[in-house]
């Protein structure tokens, strides 16, 4: 079995040693053990432990301790501690029809790109259904430590320091069509029209009917196009961004901020990271009031924009970042409502994501008279 812990180099280089982009990102993949298992939902400690089991040899089943995350609705989470010397890992089993909607290769090149810049923990192993990664001890956040000034300060300081990271894949930071932002909305769009079609003739899809009543497809369609020309005039430097900054991926440790969950990781707008962020200042309770008022925001950017940049932001440089957010808060509600059109169908996760769809997309129509329609 490969070195479980090796950190890989920062960049590779395919022309270097004779392979493509695309094969050297494979052969750094597939550099790390993969095991023929696969974790399944109805029984997932016995899976979790088969997996540990195969990457720890020398862990005993009577000293091991498992905890079911429940927060998660993407894929279903098993910490795993090694009570002999308090050693957690994760494991992480896909949820079902999560291929869909993410892009696991990518997830990969973003846990390997990450830790080996200590912004993540390591890659112990592959699945056949997940993975396995270490586990970050701290502080879960709540939505109210995202107020917090202290805290707040460390999680914009943290995210300017992902936003400097260099992806392992060769890109041009200044080109915005080399952002997946917009494919993968096209594609979720696309996916998530054939599903309202096939569950409109077969209505077995839970939240459907107040969907139907509620969403024009045509409408959502019209609205991605006019978006993304609009939103890609702002120049919003593209940068490596979390793109699912909600509380619970925030943990406060060692006085810093660290954060969880890769899996939607990708070059995108700033703006984009940034007012995804402060759209989670709703909670899962989707309250949009407490989107933080203006003051908060130059605060935040003020923050961000010095650790971007090693000096005090002026008050124009602030002024753009909160015009670009602003604007880009408003791809982040069709972002999430196309991701949960598409989770309604196949997911076994029990959470009502068509309604979830419709708060998203009801919260961009009111946002967008306040931020696009008012600024005209």
């Amino acid at each position: 079995m490969p070195p479980l812990t090796k950190t890989p180099p920062p960049h590779l280089n395919g022309s270097a040693n004779g392979l493509s982009q695309s094969d050297s990102l494979d052969y750094l993949i597939h550099s790390y053990p993969y095991l023929d298992l696969e974790v399944t939902s109805d029984n997932l400690f016995e899976g979790a432990w088969n997996v540990v089991s195969s990457v720890f040899p020398i862990w005993k089943r009577n000293n091991v301790k498992f905890t079911q995350c429940k927060d998660g609705i993407t894929n279903q989470l098993v910490r795993v501690v090694h009570t002999l010397d308090n050693v957690s890992v994760l494991v992480r089993a896909y949820g079902k029809g999560s291929e869909i909607i993410i892009d696991r290769k990518q997830e990969l090149i973003n846990i390997i790109t990450l830790s080996a810049q200590n912004l993540c923990p390591p890659l112990y192993a592959r699945f056949k259904n997940g993975l396995v990664y270490g586990f970050i001890e701290g502080t879960v956040s709540t939505v109210e430590d995202m107020f917090d000034a202290e805290k707040a300060n460390m999680i914009a300081v943290k995210l300017a320091r992902w936003h400097k990271v260099q992806p392992l894949a060769d890109s041009d930071p200044n080109n915005h069509e080399d952002t997946k932002l917009w494919s993968t909305m096209r594609k979720w769009m696309d996916s998530g029209e054939s599903i309202f079609q096939a569950a409109r003739r077969l209505p077995i899809l839970n939240g459907l009917t107040t969907f139907a009543k509620s969403i024009d497809m045509d409408f959502l369609k019209h609205e991605l196009k006019t978006l993304s020309a609009t939103l890609t005039s702002l120049n919003s430097p593209i940068v490596f961004s979390h793109n699912d900054l909600l509380y619970g991926n925030v943990i406060y440790a060692q006085n810093q901020a660290f954060f969880i969950d890769y899996e939607y990781g990708m070059l995108a707008p700033r703006g984009f990271d940034i007012g995804n962020h402060f759209n989670e200042f709703a909670g899962f309770e989707c309250n949009y009031d407490n989107y933080p008022n203006k003051a908060f925001q130059m605060q935040w950017f003020e923050w961000y924009l010095a650790a971007s940049s090693g000096s005090q932001p002026s008050e124009e440089e602030k002024e753009k970042l909160f015009q670009e957010v602003e604007h880009y808060s408003l791809a982040s509600h069709l972002y999430w409502g196309l991701w949960a059109l598409c989770q309604a169908m196949v997911s076994d996760i029990d959470f009502s994501y068509m309604d979830y769809a419709v708060l998203r997309f009801s919260e961009y129509k009111k946002r967008k008279a306040q931020v696009i329609e008012h600024s005209q």
